[in-house]
């Protein structure tokens, strides 16, 4: 042997490497649950858009319905055209809401794509440790 090279023997290396990658795997597991809670607070806000978004265009709905009734009944007056105007911009609003919303809950954007790809560096070390 030369001076400096680890005298440790196979089975304490095998111990080791074995406690290191139990070590790993934990670490990972963690890593798992901590980025799935994230992308569920994420679900979770983009569900909220979209029922905020959803209400919007309920409302809106209501004004437009209600500023068609008006148009009608004054035959293009102010009022009618007040309430028209109000209704096409809550409508703007519950439609930027709702694919806003749509967009953070899509299924890629769920994944837990930390994970994965510290899995992916974890295994290709364990490879080239274990050759």
């Amino acid at each position: 042997m030369t001076p400096g090279q680890d005298d440790r023997s196979l089975m304490s290396l095998i111990s080791d490497l074995s406690h290191q990658v139990t070590n790993l795997l934990q670490t990972e597991g963690r890593l798992l649950r901590t980025e799935l809670l994230e992308k569920a607070e994420q679900a979770g806000a983009g569900a909220a858009e979209v029922l905020g978004g959803a209400i919007c265009l309920m409302t809106a709905l209501l004004i437009l319905l209600q500023a068609l009734v008006i148009a009608l009944a004054n035959a293009g007056l102010g009022v009618g055209w007040s309430s028209l105007l109000v209704g096409v911009v809550v409508a703007l609003i519950g439609v930027f809401l709702v694919r806003n919303g749509a967009l953070n809950m899509k299924p890629s954007q769920l994944t837990p794509d930390r994970t994965v790809t510290q899995l992916k560096r974890d295994a290709n070390v364990i490879k080239d440790q274990v050759k």
